[in-house]
């Protein structure tokens, strides 16, 4: 991707979106710049800390046209007046922030980065950010991620915004060698097999990479109530504590998530009141779109983010674009290097008097028995799992629903020391799996469905009692 930086190894279109600005012999100008301050007082040791760092940044005036720019004549002019000379502390920003309406950051975050800061548009419903942007009045830029495993859909929406908005969408792509050595090497469809971080590593993170080292801020799309176990705690604004900006270094790159408080529903509202262009595969069930080999429709009781790799564990859903939004703890547990184990600052899922809470030794004993006095229907979750939450409201409805019935209701917590366990001898794959114990027989039988409302789980449990 170019981003006005000539030295990209990828080819991309270079071509910036705009507003309403008409076209002449400008050139970009560079707005923006960010330095570190002076050298705050050091601890003892000399060194600063990340937190000393990423606090103090602090965006320059306007600094005279660029001759290398490959940003194509008048598409970005910005705003002359976008000068600043006091200190920014971004935590203190993002509390001013917390209950600023997205039109408001959005016109912050544009207003004081002007040309360097650009929109990262998925092809979903993040085109929610460009009509904030267009609605600005303020010049503005997007860039996509073309991973080339994406939609038909998505790509036609991508030239829908653009005739939209009159705009061009600035288009990352993979290193080409790199896509080639992984496809030659594993196969077109590796990730099924050994996940898909690597893919991802390789189509999305390392071109993002690139793409940010151009700029000095850039704007998402995230929403804390997109993944309850990753993003519940993302700002409005902070300092990117993983990718550099144009400046390099840690610290260099300001990170906008102008929808963070914003509810789905809310987003969808605003999109149709606004008649946004939209993905085609909304209307067909898909949330959160993606690549397509790694994208599918989610079904009643499922979360949103249920539709992407389908097959892994819930821990690994993030591929890799927002992780320095994760704390410590969380990051370490998707690296499969925490203790998952450790429950003790996570609150317990699916209580109720009408679901019996099964022991390692309790589960032990039922897939014992040959013959049972009453079936069971057991869960086996994870209480961190956004997956087994979704489906809490509708599972706890079916064992009141099947109280006094016969069929005894359980749940077990096969995470940490116990995962092995229930891959072992319970069929665990991902969280949640759903198993049923007939009377007669030793063998659960495991739901394969994705549907998990209400109806569905009862209709398995009819079939077999």
């Amino acid at each position: 991707m170019a981003f006005s930086l000539a030295a990209a190894p990828s080819s991309s279109s270079t071509a910036i979106s705009t507003s309403s600005f008409p076209c002449s012999d400008f050139k970009a100008p560079q707005i923006g710049s960010i330095r570190i301050l002076e050298r705050p007082q050091p601890r003892p040791n000399g060194v600063l800390n990340l937190s000393q760092k990423q606090r103090l940044l602090k965006p320059l005036n306007a600094e005279p046209n660029r001759n290398d720019s490959i940003v194509p004549l008048a598409a970005t002019i910005v705003d002359s007046e976008v000068t600043h000379t006091e200190e920014e502390d971004y935590e203190r920003l993002a509390f001013d922030l917390e209950n600023a309406s997205p039109l408001e950051i959005m016109d912050k975050a544009l207003q004081r980065f002007g040309n360097d800061i650009a929109i990262a548009f998925s092809g979903a419903e993040d085109v929610a950010l460009i009509e904030y942007a267009h609605l600005t009045g303020r010049p503005f830029r997007v860039f996509s991620l073309d991973t080339g495993r994406l939609n038909p859909e998505t790509y036609r929406l991508f030239d829908a915004v653009e005739k939209h908005y009159g705009i061009h969408i600035e288009y990352m792509f993979p290193d080409a060698v790199e896509v080639q050595a992984l496809v030659r090497s594993k196969g077109l469809f590796s990730f099924y097999e050994d996940g898909h971080q690597e893919c991802c590593r390789v189509r999305k993170v390392r071109p993002l990479r690139r793409a940010l080292k151009g700029l000095k801020a850039w704007i998402t799309g995230q929403r804390k109530d997109q993944s309850p176990g990753t993003r519940s705690e993302i700002p409005v604004v902070q300092v990117d504590p993983v990718f550099e900006g144009l400046d390099g270094g840690i610290g260099s790159l300001v990170k906008w998530n102008p929808v963070a408080n914003v509810k789905g529903h809310d987003i969808w509202n605003f999109l149709r009141t606004m008649n946004v262009p939209v993905n085609s595969l909304h209307s067909e069930g898909y949330i959160s779109i993606g690549c397509e080999p790694c994208t599918r429709a989610v079904l009643p009781g499922q979360h949103e983010r249920e539709g992407r790799w389908w097959w892994e564990d819930a821990k690994a859903k993030e591929c890799g674009l927002h992780k320095g939004n994760l704390k410590q703890d969380d990051a370490a547990q998707l690296n499969g290097v925490a203790n998952a184990n450790d429950t003790s600052t996570v609150v317990d899922i699916f209580n109720t008097p009408n679901v019996i809470n099964l022991s390692r030794t309790g589960i032990e004993n039922l897939v014992k028995m040959e013959i049972r006095k009453e079936p069971w229907l057991l869960v086996l979750y994870a209480p961190w799992c956004p997956f087994c939450q979704a489906m809490e409201e509708s599972y706890i409805d079916l064992a009141e629903k099947l109280s006094g019935s016969g069929v005894k209701v359980g749940k077990f917590n096969a995470d940490g020391d116990q995962k092995a366990f229930a891959k072992r001898e319970l069929q665990l794959g991902s969280f949640p799996t759903i198993l049923f114990f007939p009377k007669y027989s030793s063998r659960p039988i495991k739901y394969t469905s994705e549907k998990r409302d209400v109806d569905s789980l009862m209709a398995f449990v009819n079939a077999l009692r």
